[in-house]
């Protein structure tokens, strides 16, 4: 950890340039004449003015990105309170009207950009989106969708993907999507929460140079999701409409205006699912006018994207990061839309879809740049990269041997590369800290909290922490922070989630420092959910899959972050008697998972244990033993009065031995 007398030199600093052209920059010293924030003192003195004087900021940022409100808003935050802020009450607006504004000036610029294994690039014209999108929401009105009906998709990284979320949207309905590479246990843990009426779906899908078929699955969803009136098919795969299906084309081909819907602010726009560490996924709902206005200020002002940017994220229609993707649009940005195996058809794949679109803003998981530094591959030697002002990676926290690699890669082409390492969550679908272009990089570190975001790290009496490790807490409001749970009709499952540590405070369950110098380090999730690449997972999946198996009595999955960077997720089976682990069990665990949650949820490794140790309420222990796997002691991993079985956890002390 840096102390202040090392005082560490940073890893990049924005030329005088840059810093003068970036957006953030205009808009303080906008904002320094219009609404009283501070003309000097940079980034941390607008940071300051943002959190202390919230709604004058976030009626700043409706100003300056020019929010079309139909009816006014009575005052920006109507009520603080955490659960429960209500933000511009009164106020009625629609996302899909803002996302196809650029169509009114920019009509035959590309809005999307569609690339695929083939790697051929096909644009999709500002009109041509608002087209589509008129004569989809005209439909879905015709099917008798009304606003707060939710519309699902089970459909890949596709231009038919983002005017389905833009349709719904225009029609005040509740979008919610997840990727094909799900299996239908998933997906219906998923969409049985929020019963569709509508659902679009691919015949399949291609990945790393395979042809996978989806239609026994949709048929599935078909059968199980009973409040169905529709299901739309896209022919990925080039096969026929199936029976009582309508066909992409004939719903998207009408010339039709859209009309977009006005709803209240903080009506519901999708929904998007986090898993925990017990019961079905989260389904969590995020208001239209609070991601509006979220996306707004994290991709105009911290991600610096104009009109003339190009804006692509490594990503599948099952993380917020394609949500936040799309979000692209609202800035009048053209958005990249990879389908496809990050690693096909080599390690350096990305960065020839960056390539070939003239990406500026490149986004990736950490675990992809620090793959192809161990690949071998020179993304700014072996492609022209010239036009990508900054690498931005989230899912987990970049190493610092990933922020050198990247920085030297760029500088040895000649290039001034910002490396943007950002933190959030589905929960809020934005960015808690991450990415500003006018402030300094050091190696292992994220610049700075977001603005209008007062993100400080807790310790467990709810003290402020500085240079040391605490938990991240943000104390007040976001706009895009979830307006509920579905399904939660007295909000104690979304209250559990996140304020039942400290009353009335936002703690997300990550582990961070902020330093003296304001910038923040994120250490890995400090409770026990799966975190692969930023894509959050539930042990309770996993175990019910597993145990599901009659060899199998219990099991124990733990994510447990490495010094590396890495990430190592082992499964822990205790066997029924007279049972033994060989290839064979071991395949048929490895199929279930597969099978029915998807590959990411398959384990680094599956090791037999002499027994699950639990609570003395008979709760698997997952956090102390998360603990023992990244060397604590045993006394200071977990409290022995608590456990049914001592000897049990020493089992994995011993194998945290082994494997340092």
């Amino acid at each position: 950890m840096t102390t202040e007398n090392a005082q560490p030199q940073p890893l990049w600093q924005p030329d005088p340039q840059r810093v003068a052209r970036a957006r953030i920059t205009a808009f303080q010293s906008w904002a320094a004449d219009h609404h009283g924030a501070p003309a000097a003192g940079g980034y941390p003195a607008l940071h300051r003015w943002s959190v202390d004087q919230l709604e004058t900021f976030w009626k700043a940022v409706t100003d300056w990105f020019d929010v079309r409100f139909s009816t006014p808003y009575a005052r920006v935050l109507g009520d603080r309170a955490m659960p429960g802020a209500q933000w511009f009450p009164g106020a009625t607006l629609n996302y899909a009207e803002h996302a196809l504004r650029a169509a009114a000036t920019r009509a035959d610029e590309p809005a999307l950009l569609h690339v695929d294994e083939t790697h051929e690039t096909r644009p999709v014209s500002w009109a041509e989106l608002r087209r589509q999108v008129g004569s989809l929401a005209a439909e879905l009105r015709a099917l008798g969708v009304r606003p707060g009906d939710r519309v699902s998709g089970y459909l890949p990284n596709i231009p038919q993907a983002v005017v389905a979320l833009l349709a719904t949207a225009a029609v005040g309905a509740v979008w919610t999507s997840c990727a094909p590479d799900f299996g239908a246990r998933s997906v219906l843990d998923r969409f049985q929460q929020v019963e569709p009426v509508v659902l679009f779906t691919v015949d399949g899908y291609r990945y790393g140079g395979k042809e996978h078929d989806r239609r026994e699955v949709v048929a599935e969803l078909r059968r199980e999701l009973p409040a169905l009136r529709a299901v739309v098919h896209i022919p990925l795969l080039g096969t026929d409409t199936p029976e009582g299906a309508l066909d992409w084309t004939a719903v998207t081909s009408a010339d039709t205006d859209p009309v977009f819907e006005q709803v209240p602010f903080d009506h519901p726009l999708w929904v998007l699912y986090s898993s925990g560490t017990t019961g079905l996924p989260k389904a969590i709902v995020q208001s239209q006018g609070g991601i509006l206005v979220e996306h707004l200020k994290q991709l105009g002002l911290h991600c610096d994207l104009g009109p003339r940017d190009r804006f692509f994220w490594y990503t599948s229609t099952g993380w917020m990061m394609w949500n936040f993707l799309v979000s692209g649009l609202l800035t009048g940005t053209t958005i990249v839309l990879y389908d496809g195996s990050p690693g096909y058809p080599d390690a350096g794949a990305q960065w020839g879809v960056a390539e070939r679109t003239g990406t500026t803003l490149f986004g990736t998981s950490a675990a992809y740049v620090m793959a192809c530094r161990k690949a071998g591959v020179h993304p700014a030697r072996d492609h022209d990269l010239s036009r990508i002002q900054c690498v931005a990676t989230t899912g987990s926290p970049l190493p610092p041997d990933g922020f050198r690699w990247l920085h030297d890669e760029f500088a040895e082409a000649g290039a001034d590369l910002w490396v943007a390492s950002v933190s959030g969550g589905t929960d809020v679908c934005s960015c808690f800290a991450g990415a500003v272009p006018t402030l300094p990089v050091y190696i292992g570190e994220l610049q700075a909290p977001a603005l209008g975001t007062d993100l400080q790290a807790w310790d467990p009496a709810g003290h402020p922490l500085t240079d040391e490790v605490g938990e991240l807490v943000v104390t007040a409001p976001m706009p895009s922070m979830p307006i509920r749970f579905w399904n939660d009709p007295d909000g104690s499952r979304y209250h559990d989630s996140y304020f039942d540590t400290y009353p009335g405070v936002w703690r997300h369950g990550d582990w961070i420092t902020v330093t003296s110098r304001g910038s923040v380090i994120i250490h890995g999730r400090s409770d026990s959910t799966l975190n692969r690449q930023g894509v959050r997972m539930g042990s309770a999946d996993i175990y019910e899959v597993v145990e599901r198996l009659p060899e199998i009595r219990e099991s124990l999955v733990i994510g447990v972050e490495q010094p590396d960077g890495g990430y190592w997720m082992p499964l822990f089976v205790h066997l029924a008697p007279d049972t033994a682990l060989d290839e064979a069990l071991l395949t048929r665990i490895k199929q279930a998972i597969r099978a029915d949650l998807s590959p990411r949820h398959v384990p680094d490794e599956v090791i037999e244990v002499p027994g699950i140790p639990h609570t003395l309420t008979g709760k698997r222990i997952e956090v102390p033993v998360k603990r023992l796997l990244q060397g604590t002691p045993l006394e200071k991993a977990v409290n022995p009065g608590s456990v049914d079985d001592l000897v049990l956890l020493a089992f994995y002390e011993e194998l945290a031995r082994k494997r340092s």
